[in-house]
């Protein structure tokens, strides 16, 4: 789930919880939200302590959209290195280079 559709969704279940929705009880709603967000995202928004809901849920988009284009990129760039590159294992079964021979032939 994007962190567009978890902020959507959390804030639909909020109307059942009229505590959340006090100005009191910004810090509980943030670090609820926080609960909730995927572990690389929250690693990264955890730190930052954000306690006014709006930023929090701003943030943690940037974050994701960052970390689904970085997804991409290299999932993009390992199609791409297969394509170039074969099976992308440039050593044989017994751990030597294609062209080195093996082990016979000694001075």
């Amino acid at each position: 789930m994007s962190v567009s559709d978890y902020a959507a969704k959390f804030e639909d279940l909020c109307r059942f919880a009229p505590h959340y929705n006090t100005m009191e009880a910004e810090e509980d709603k943030c670090v609820k939200f926080e609960n909730g967000l995927r572990p690389d995202i929250k690693q990264l928004i955890g730190f930052s302590e954000i306690r006014n809901f709006p930023t929090l849920v701003n943030k943690s988009r940037i974050c994701d959209k960052d970390s689904r284009a970085k997804v991409n990129y290299y999932k993009a760039a390992n199609e791409k290195r297969g394509k170039d590159f074969g099976s992308g294992k440039p050593y044989d079964k017994r751990g030597n280079k294609p062209d080195e021979g093996g082990s016979s032939g000694g001075k």
